[in-house]
């Protein structure tokens, strides 16, 4: 299947979209992936991407689309694939409709992880990272440390990363809604999008996700 995954910041994309590409045997190909990979492998597109971004600049669009181009006109793709953050606007959309088009393909479903807006502010800025080791992660409300501020695992600092406040992921959803949300309607419009409440275990939501798709390929 070839799959777009949205939702706005906190929804969950990246958990999902692991379990769920693991889950159909197809791969997850996430922007941050992109990026990194291009980037570490010097390719002319990433060394394009990184001299924005040393400068403190957005990636223009152009060349987002040429890392996904590539991307997924690699062979693990040939059969199906799980966008995570890829479009992330209309022009990056109707970029990916004329690549899949190229190849006489297109996509088999939108799934739109829907969350209220006050639960991803309490989810993102309830979030506490470890000083010592970021993977060590807590959150003030589902996964409280014993001691308030000092990480279980070694002992470090917890502290909040300064995107992770209330007013910065505000300023995030205001974003996601101007940017990313226009997507949706456009999906719509084509028979794409199911939404996937995205509150519960993840367990749950994955559920929800496997048994939409298994409709749409009924249907």
């Amino acid at each position: 299947m070839r799959i777009v995954l949205v939702g706005p910041p906190g929804a969950g994309k990246g958990t999902q979209a692991h379990v769920l590409a693991k889950t159909l045997s197809i791969p997850h190909i996430s922007t941050g992936d992109l990026f990194r990979a291009n980037i570490s492998q010097g390719t002319p597109l990433g060394l394009e991407a990184k001299g924005y971004m040393d400068a403190g600049r957005l990636v223009p669009d152009e060349v987002t689309i040429g890392m996904a181009k590539d991307r997924l006109a690699q062979e693990d793709a040939a059969h199906g694939f799980l966008l995570d953050g890829f479009p992330r606007n209309l022009v990056q959309a109707k970029a990916l409709d004329e690549i899949l088009a190229e190849s006489g393909i297109a996509l088999n479903g939108v799934l739109d992880l829907e969350v209220p807006e006050d639960e991803v502010v309490k989810r993102i800025a309830g979030r506490r990272l470890c000083r010592n080791d970021g993977s060590h992660v807590f959150h003030v409300h589902y996964n409280a440390p014993s001691v308030e501020g000092i990480c279980d695992e070694c002992g470090g600092e917890l502290y909040q990363r300064s995107d992770d406040t209330e007013d910065a992921v505000r300023t995030r959803l205001e974003v996601y809604h101007t940017e990313t949300e226009p997507i949706i309607e456009y999906y719509a419009q084509q028979g794409l999008v199911t939404t996937i409440p995205a509150l519960g275990k993840v367990d749950e939501v994955t559920q929800r996700a496997v048994d939409a798709l298994e409709q749409r390929k009924q249907g």
